[in-house]
């Protein structure tokens, strides 16, 4: 019970800290784009999105402000998920190599196919990682076992089982592990000596992925910002893990989920309530909708 009255006693406060923040900046914007991680954020332990969210959409198109989906998830994972509202929302794919507005495409960051070929082949090695070449026109596999494609299939819609990653002909924006003995703690050990070269993420307990040094969710908002004449503190995202560091950093109102990782609530700047509590779009409810 203590701990509850101390939970929501941290939120209170944090709530207060939003809005004196808000009342001190003379002059600030109003919000203009707002970015969410999906998995741990945006959805539930479930897999379902919040009961409000249509209604809070339509309402913030209203506004003008921009809704848009930030995950490591694939885009046409995305587009499946938001089919009705597709072509009037921001994604932000592959943790930040694949952004698309309106059903363009704005921004990509693509690895070289030598160097993707290099990583798969490195993973080859580790023991039990199973390993998804992600590219733009889908995703590949060369593993047919079932556990791994249960997990698959929850993040790539189009997926193809092939028989030699190392002869798929595409633009690849990642090459993603997945490790069923922790990524943090097992296969991204693996790739210690490239973290100052690629961009190695850690997208959840079970996946690691390698990208383009220029490459993050963060470095994609900030582009989305410059394309769309979108400053940071007219930016809201919402955030859990590892792979949402970055994101953290690209925008003024940067809110940590109740569940998220410890080094996200340490970046930003404020915390909104638990993903199986709707923290998204209660916050968005609270400060933008009704404010």
């Amino acid at each position: 019970m203590e701990d509850v009255l101390n939970h929501v006693k941290k939120v209170e406060v944090i709530y207060n800290q939003f809005i004196t923040s808000n009342e001190k900046r003379e002059g600030s914007r109003m919000i203009k784009l707002i970015a969410t991680d999906m998995d741990g954020t945006f959805l539930d332990d479930h897999n379902q999105f919040p009961k409000d969210f249509y209604d809070v959409f339509h309402k913030l198109k209203e506004k003008d402000i921009i809704f848009g989906a930030a995950s490591g998830r694939q885009y046409y994972n995305l587009v499946e998920r938001f089919h009705d509202i597709q072509e009037q929302m921001l994604f932000i794919a592959e943790n930040g190599t694949y952004v698309v507005y309106k059903g363009k495409e704005l921004y990509s960051q693509t690895l070289k196919l030598e160097e993707a070929k290099k990583f798969v082949e490195m993973a080859r090695d580790i023991e039990g990682v199973h390993i998804v070449l992600c590219g733009k026109k889908a995703a590949y596999i060369e593993n047919s076992e079932p556990e791994a494609l249960v997990e698959v299939n929850k993040y790539y819609a189009r997926c193809e089982l092939v028989e030699d990653l190392l002869l798929v002909e595409d633009e690849i924006l990642k090459v993603s592990l997945l490790d069923f003995k922790g990524a943090e703690q097992n296969s991204a050990t693996y790739f210690t000596q490239y973290k100052n070269d690629y961009q190695v993420t850690i997208g959840g307990y079970y996946w690691m992925d390698i990208m383009n040094p220029g490459a993050n969710k963060g470095i994609a908002i900030k582009r989305v910002q410059e394309l769309l004449n979108i400053q940071p503190d007219e930016t809201m995202v919402f955030g859990d893990y590892l792979n949402d560091i970055e994101m953290m950093q690209s925008a003024y109102y940067s809110f940590a989920m109740g569940n998220a990782h410890e080094k996200i609530k340490e970046i930003a700047r404020f915390e909104a309530k638990t993903n199986n509590q709707a923290g998204v779009i209660e916050t968005i409810k609270e400060h933008i909708l009704i404010a």
